[in-house]
């Protein structure tokens, strides 16, 4: 999955960005209102990570514009305040949880995943094309009962088709794989999409990977 944290503290910005990542999402990172908005308007987001204090206004206030703006993504918002009126404010403001600074970055992945499954629960729990499986919960992906295991960018790569209906432009793969503050190189997508080719017909796939010239990819069954 692939989040967005908002967060001035450079280094701490840094940290969680590498806690997020070893827990298998991508994370982009944003340091003030006006990249967020921007971020917001030009990627697609499963979920947001709001530190409150920001240098150009409340996360409080962001949030709300963002509600404003139709984004329904969960949203855990950080902060130092721990006073009940600051999280009854959060709360109502259209955060989804609190986390309180400091805080374990054990507590801090178990919250982001708890909040990516809600809107998981509320339609499958389970991707599937032909003999091709992928478990959201879990992050497991199965080939006619068998695992597969998959780098994290390969099994971005196959989530973005499977919930694409198995068609999807370059764009919203290359959205859905990478960070905003990766460089893509123009053949890194399709150097992927070989890898992930090669990955399911090793093991038995009954579905291949075919690129679409001016579009981008489709999944289709044998």
């Amino acid at each position: 999955m692939r989040l967005l944290l908002v967060e001035d503290n450079q280094r701490l910005a840094g940290l969680i960005q590498q806690v997020v990542e070893k827990a298998g999402h991508k994370a982009d990172v944003v340091h003030n209102r006006q990249a967020a908005l921007h971020a917001f308007s030009s990627f697609e987001y499963a979920l947001l990570v709001l530190d409150r204090g920001l240098p150009d206004g409340d996360g409080i206030s962001l949030l709300r514009q963002l509600r404003k703006r139709g984004v329904k993504q969960p949203c855990l918002m950080l902060t130092a305040r721990d006073a009940l009126r600051d999280r009854v404010d959060g709360l109502d403001a259209g955060a989804d949880d609190y986390l309180t600074k400091p805080f374990a970055n054990e507590e801090l992945v178990a919250r982001i995943n708890a909040l990516l499954r809600r809107p998981v629960e509320l339609f499958d729990e389970r991707l599937q094309r032909g003999n091709v499986s992928i478990e959201l919960k879990s992050r497991r992906i199965e080939v006619d009962g068998t695992t597969l295991e998959l780098s994290t960018s390969e099994f971005a790569a196959l989530e973005c088709l499977l919930r694409c209906s198995g068609r999807c432009s370059r764009q919203r793969l290359e959205d859905g794989i990478y960070g905003m503050d990766v460089a893509v190189t123009p053949n890194a997508l399709d150097v992927l999409m070989y890898r992930l080719r090669k990955q399911l017909t090793k093991a038995g796939a009954s579905i291949r990977i075919r690129s679409v010239r001016g579009f981008g990819y489709v999944l289709e069954e044998l």
